[in-house]
């Protein structure tokens, strides 16, 4: 393929600018139809949790004070409380308690933990197509995962800060911006359909390319006119 200046490359794409329209609005009606037709909608609830002192004084009363060896220790924990969210242990109470007919392994993969950087806080999402089931889902892993917790480690140092909500967008779908990544793909797919057209159209369009071909001059060219427009004005004469 031979090198192409600015001007000549502006040129190309602007006499299929027709081509270039069509093929990315079709991409467009491919990405709204798989978004609405193909992609099923999924819902995510999380509920937060912080890890708070909770140290037991002489009397075997709890404490509400919140010590230095508590934060560090709590910060070492954050890790181990996610591993253990997600356990055999937590999940199949979880199941035991609301009746859900899957395997743990099977709820496990619609749950999700996550650390608030730099925090004590940890947040557990769960995501099924029912907006109700998640909430409640992840509501019952909060409560069970504080008792395992209290049970383990023989103290209350896992509180709820925010108890999962009912989500009724879905969390899978985005209609913005699927349409900007499949026009994105349009465009990509135009550019390459123009410049592939063009560098396997061998014609001869302008005697520019002649000139810029052969390194000759063009002294004359001789135009082609339509018969068929030639006879008509002829016949009105």
């Amino acid at each position: 393929m031979e090198e192409l200046d600015l001007k000549e490359l502006f040129s190309i794409f602007w006499n299929k600018k027709v081509q270039i329209i069509l093929i990315v609005l079709i991409f467009i009606v491919l990405g709204i139809i798989y978004t609405i037709g193909f992609t099923t909608p999924m819902y995510t609830s999380s509920t937060s949790l912080v890890l708070a002192g909770a140290e037991s004084s002489s009397d075997g009363a709890e404490t509400d004070s919140i010590t230095t060896t508590d934060i560090t220790i709590n910060s070492k924990l954050v890790s181990t409380y996610s591993v253990i969210v997600r356990s055999k242990d937590v999940l199949g109470q979880v199941i035991s308690n609301l009746g859900i007919n899957e395997s743990w392994e099977q709820l496990r993969n619609h749950v999700s933990v996550s650390s608030v950087e730099d925090t004590e806080v940890i947040q557990i999402s769960v995501t099924t197509e029912n907006p109700e089931e998640s909430a409640k889902i992840a509501n019952e892993i909060a409560n069970v995962f504080t008792e395992k917790v209290a049970d383990i480690y023989n103290m209350n140092n896992v509180h709820v800060l925010d108890e999962a909500d009912v989500e009724n967008e879905p969390s899978n779908i985005n209609h913005q911006r699927d349409v900007v990544i499949f026009a994105f793909i349009g465009v990509v797919i135009a550019v390459i359909y123009v410049l592939v057209a063009n560098m396997l159209d061998t014609t001869v369009k302008t005697a520019e390319e002649v000139e810029k071909e052969f390194k000759l001059p063009v002294i004359a060219s001789i135009p082609i006119y339509n018969n068929e427009i030639q006879k008509a004005k002829g016949g009105r004469r």
